[in-house]
């Protein structure tokens, strides 16, 4: 297993986190197929940087779906794992997520809730507005960014975390992600990748008890890229400005 894939995607590292931005594609966990996961790599990575003898530790405190990219946090050390595993349980990581729609939602901010299920089989979450028998209460927050080239950029700040949350509660609103034909996007994205990213998470070290604020690069990829204008708004303005001319 090569380490250069994970080394070149590294965001943090210290003796007791190391994290990574995952390309879309890549498996956090292990599925039916049998595909290698992040953790191989990054294993590798550091099996190699520091001349690791016998097995590396790794612990994964979360996930994140294939198709999705951005940034996923891991534990170097046992105490780190339980302390971060916590964490994401109690909610004290702050994790925002970029999302690219064709549709916009009808509000330009609002809180979303609805009650999930999920079919195991066939790894699909349906979304209701109302409780039904074994569902699961759904929260976030979203606000849209803005508009390039027919696509509008959705800013999401999860409240709850539930397996394919923010996919099929964006969906349920009429904004299916770009990509995600699982979910009612009408057509797939070349890599077979999806347009929604992890961008950032903020959170206190569980061992050093230090605020850390780490933010994913977006994926190489020309359409992913344009967006970076909003991240800056006097980029912003200049690029809106040279689309549509100055209002000076």
């Amino acid at each position: 297993m090569k380490a250069k894939r994970a080394y070149s995607q590294i965001i943090y590292e210290d003796n007791h986190l190391i994290v990574v931005n995952k390309e879309s594609g890549i498996l956090v966990q292990g599925d039916q197929t049998g595909d290698p996961v992040l953790g191989d790599y990054v294993k590798a990575y550091l099996k190699e940087k520091y001349d690791k003898p016998g097995e590396v530790y790794l612990g994964v405190p979360h996930r994140l779906d294939r198709p999705v990219s951005g940034l996923v946090i891991l534990a170097r050390t046992s105490k780190a794992l339980e302390r971060l595993t916590k964490m994401f349980r109690e909610r004290d990581i702050q994790k925002t997520y970029w999302a690219v729609v064709k549709k916009k939602p009808a509000e330009e901010k609002a809180k979303l809730t609805h009650w999930l299920v999920k079919n195991e089989a066939k790894n699909l979450v349906t979304a209701y507005d109302y409780p039904i028998e074994n569902s699961q209460k759904a929260e976030l927050n979203y606000r849209v960014l803005g508009k390039l080239n027919e696509h509008w950029l959705v800013e999401v700040n999860p409240i709850t975390g539930r397996p394919h949350q923010i996919r099929v509660q964006l969906a349920k609103i009429g904004s299916p992600i770009r990509g995600d034909v699982k979910y009612g996007f009408h057509k797939a994205n070349d890599d077979g990748g999806i347009n929604l990213h992890s961008r950032k998470a903020y959170f206190m070290h569980p061992v050093k008890k230090e605020p850390l604020l780490l933010i994913a690069g977006l994926p190489e990829n020309q359409f992913w890229e344009q967006f970076l204008v909003f991240d800056n708004p006097k980029l912003k303005d200049k690029h809106l400005d040279l689309l549509f001319g100055s209002s000076e």
